[in-house]
């Protein structure tokens, strides 16, 4: 009989914990797993006693994809003239990364479950670099777009990896912490990525950008190499092949409250990246803003972002409920979202760049609120499935994106409106799906009467 407090085995392998319950990520329903995980703490306290050095490590890999796109951005209008292609062209470069990532940690994260999280990661950012490296001499927008691809399918190995390795090391309020210090350094990325994009293109063209990539790339793997030990021990890897990994992967979609919070988290991070692509042609050819001014404005967005995403760790998480906390995160991008629009429609008159700037500032900022709590409240209902979990979140996460990018730039250069409308879309889903599928105030009931 199931003892109260014990994560429910599912059929597929994938063990959901009650509502709200927290577990120790070394946890096993079995009394030989509890003994070797127990023989495994002592390794994983370790780890976690170099928590500065890993954070670091895994900071970076988090960066990863906003250096490989936002350091980009102020060269977008450079490729659509060099190119000779079209600005929904250009942003299609952004599009194939984005998709790259999201199909590569379907792949990445299983086989972190059962190799570990060391071996595919390095590999990953082998290819990476390599790939980087060519996109540097592209002499097409088509071959651009598709060695973009493959360098998103690489890069997808760091993303997947950090967080599975959090999963590994953490759990429940201190993974949520964990994740919200993640955002302070991966949140470093967007804030100089763009302004060291910028100064790039003063001194040489869009080429330059990626030889830059390419050295940050090469840095990145060798920190990797010498300073990221194993975090998922023999005992805790799966052994099945192609279809465990379906059946896992199809018992973690099974579950509702998971598919929530992966859904929720996924239009969310579509929003951010409708203004991720679409913001340079924005700022730059609507509003006349130079490629640094349009670094500074996307680097205080990011400092809003930072600073909320530390307000969720250090000060609401433990002390206010991390549901109500991406309730209060989801509106307020959805209320910016629908102001954006309100503004670049024209309800208010013809209007400059400061108020259209104040509302990105705001959406912005509450992706803090949003982001690390929903990858938490995620990931904290799979600690025997972390890999596959977190390829999921991240699957999901980038091919929203990779969809909302195009269909910012589908009207033209000409307006702001498209962008607006993607991610007042995009907020409206993420709201729809966290209170359709995991019914915070109804699991809330549930909790209250166990414990009375």
């Amino acid at each position: 009989m199931q003892q109260p407090g014990q994560p429910a085995a599912a059929p597929d392998g994938v063990h959901r914990p009650e509502p709200g319950a927290l577990h120790p990520a070394t946890s096993s329903p079995s009394a030989s797993a509890s003994l070797t995980s127990a023989a495994a703490a002592p390794r994983l306290t370790a780890q976690r006693r170099t928590s500065l050095l890993v954070t670091l490590v895994l900071g970076g890999l988090t960066a990863l994809p906003a250096l490989s796109m936002d350091m980009y951005l102020p060269a977008l209008p450079e490729v659509t003239d060099v190119l000779h292609s079209s600005a929904a062209t250009a942003q299609l470069t952004l599009t194939a990364c984005l998709a790259g990532m999201a199909l590569g940690q379907l792949v990445v994260g299983p086989m972190s479950d059962k190799w570990g999280r060391r071996r595919p990661l390095l590999i990953g950012m082998v290819i990476y670099v390599v790939a980087t490296a060519i996109c540097a001499f592209a002499p097409t927008a088509g071959l651009l777009i598709g060695f973009r691809l493959l360098q998103g399918l690489a890069g997808s190995a760091g993303i997947v990896i950090a967080r599975a390795v959090v999963r590994d090391l953490y759990d429940g309020i201190a993974m949520a912490r964990f994740f919200s210090t993640l955002m302070l350094i991966s949140g470093v990325a967007p804030i100089v990525a763009p302004l060291i994009g910028g100064q790039v293109l003063r001194f040489t063209d869009w080429r330059g950008v990626f030889v830059v990539l390419t050295v940050i790339g090469t840095l990145l793997t060798l920190v990797v190499w010498r300073w990221l030990g194993e975090t998922l021990p023999p005992e805790r890897r799966h052994d099945g092949g192609l279809g465990q990994t379906l059946r896992t992967m199809r018992g973690l979609l099974a579950d509702r409250v998971f598919t929530g919070y992966m859904l929720a988290g996924g239009f969310a991070f579509a929003a951010l990246f409708a203004y991720v692509s679409g913001s340079s042609f924005v700022i730059q050819e609507i509003y006349g803003a130079s490629p640094q001014a349009f670094s500074l404005l996307f680097g205080l967005n990011s400092i809003g972002l930072v600073l909320t995403g530390q307000l969720n760790g250090r000060v609401l998480v433990g002390r206010v409920a991390m549901d109500k906390v991406l309730t209060v995160g989801l509106t307020i991008i959805t209320v910016a979202a629908g102001t954006l629009l309100a503004l670049s429609s024209g309800v208010f008159g013809t209007v400059g760049l400061a108020p259209v700037a104040a509302s990105l500032f705001v959406l912005m900022s509450a992706m803090g609120l949003a982001m690390p709590n929903t990858n938490a409240q995620a990931l904290m209902r799979t600690p025997h499935a972390a890999g596959s979990a977190s390829a999921l979140l991240g699957t999901s996460t980038f091919l929203l994106g990779a969809v909302a990018s195009p269909l910012v730039g589908i009207a033209g250069e000409t307006t702001a409106v498209p962008m607006a409308v993607v991610q007042l879309v995009c907020a409206l889903a993420a709201m729809t799906c966290f209170m359709g599928l995991c019914r915070p105030w109804q699991r809330r009931t549930k909790q209250s009467v166990t414990v009375a």
